[in-house]
């Protein structure tokens, strides 16, 4: 499989680079997961990093990479939308 040296931005990660895995299509996965297990009977922690564009080229406008960004909040769970389900109403 090939891999990729990707930068990261915010959070316990901040300034490193490291290889991330590419999947089929070439790209690194949207959602960088780090396991921080527990020490002194603490509970494990999760640090989410999202990916986000490295930036563009001038002339061309052409994507130049991915970097990963901390997401404080955690990983967005999103419901899947199907297109013969009603909308959901105002809550």
């Amino acid at each position: 499989m090939k891999s990729e040296n990707t930068p990261f931005t915010g959070g316990p990660l901040d300034g490193r680079v490291l290889p991330v895995l590419l999947g089929p299509t070439g790209h690194p996965p949207k959602w960088y997961e780090v396991p921080v297990p527990g020490t002194g009977g603490r509970p494990a922690t999760v640090h989410t990093y999202r990916r986000a564009p490295a930036g563009y080229s001038k002339r061309l406008g052409l994507q130049r990479g991915w970097v990963y960004e901390y997401a404080s909040e955690g990983r967005e769970r999103r419901r899947l939308k199907w297109p013969w389900t009603k909308p959901e109403r105002g809550v």
